[in-house]
């Protein structure tokens, strides 16, 4: 994320005087405050071998032609098809194979051929050639807020093929990573943090029923109280108060916000503030207590206990940006 974008998001940091709740873009907030880079780019022609991924970096993969079947290793779900234009995600890094499901066709059909017909089927037919690309998170692994996302998340081509924006950003993934001029490492780090952007925001408006945020978003209800919410992080909020916005009963509000976001109402808010939190601090110029007060913590100890639980470090620990 660039700079410009993290000082916009930063602007609701000074809205607790606010009392009207303007439109606010929850995801491009969230996002501007979820750092990633992007690291390589590179193609393959997946023949009938297998590729073994080990834990690490988050990818992706782009399918240019065929179709491949993605499998999360020691995951009981069942392995993703992913065709022709599709795109997937695994942002936890998780391990996995990647089979080429063309071959697997190719050879059964070629199975029921005549021999003359079987050799007349071209080798290029069996293969599946895709796009992948590695990108880190800052710190490592994927942020708290984003945890809910699920281990692959998919973004297939639809019924009138790739969709615009995906095949102009893999376009120039594929344009810049094989320039030698100066800053087209930057411009592909750029372009794979636009696509992965880009994709949460696809899938977030077409995938019901997932937990997090981003699911919130799609409830018109629940996200008038998550917009307020992030319009005005430090009010005192109540749960009564977030219900009103959202024009539902106390008891209603709190178990369908529970429910859709994954966590309750008031529990989101102190992880979010606590995000804000870790921004703050990125910045290296503002002091543990400082930061603490601002938040709304009353003593530095549980501020302290608080942002360990949730990003697993002391706040002392925190590393500025840069």
């Amino acid at each position: 994320m660039s700079e410009n974008d993290l000082n916009t998001a930063s602007l609701a940091l000074d809205s607790r005087h606010h009392e009207s709740t303007p439109k606010v873009d929850v995801l491009s907030q969230v996002l501007a405050l979820v750092r990633l880079k992007g690291e390589t780019i590179f193609t393959n022609a997946l023949d009938s071998t297998p590729v073994h991924v080990v834990e690490g970096a988050s990818r992706f993969y782009f399918v240019e032609s065929g179709k491949l079947l993605v499998k999360i290793e020691g995951s009981s779900e069942p392995a993703l098809d992913v065709e022709e234009g599709d795109l997937v995600l695994l942002a936890h890094g998780h391990a996995h194979t990647i089979h080429n499901a063309t071959f697997a066709a190719t050879e059964d059909r070629m199975s029921k051929m005549d021999e003359a017909r079987a050799r007349q089927v071209a080798e290029a037919d069996r293969e599946t050639r895709y796009i992948g690309g590695l990108f880190r998170f800052d710190g490592g692994k994927l942020p708290p807020i984003l945890a809910a996302l699920p281990s692959l998340i998919h973004v297939p081509a639809g019924p009138s093929g790739t969709p615009a924006w995906l095949q102009a950003i893999s376009h120039f993934l594929l344009h810049e990573s094989g320039q030698t001029q100066p800053g087209a490492e930057l411009m592909v780090s750029r372009l794979i943090d636009l696509l992965v952007i880009r994709a949460l925001r696809t899938w977030s408006a077409t995938a019901p029923g997932r937990l997090g945020f981003i699911t919130g978003l799609s409830d018109t209800r629940i996200a008038q109280a998550l917009a307020a919410i992030h319009a005005a992080p430090y009010k005192a909020w109540t749960v009564s108060e977030l219900a009103a916005i959202a024009t539902m009963s106390r008891s209603s509000f709190a178990d369908r916000f529970s429910a859709t976001v994954g966590q309750a109402p008031l529990h989101y808010l102190t992880r979010w503030r606590l995000h804000l939190a870790a921004e703050m601090l990125s910045g290296g110029s503002m002091r543990v207590s400082d930061v603490a007060h601002r938040v709304g913590y009353a003593s530095d100890a549980a501020f302290s206990r608080a942002y360990k639980s949730c990003f697993g470090h002391s706040p002392r620990d925190a590393s500025p940006r840069g």
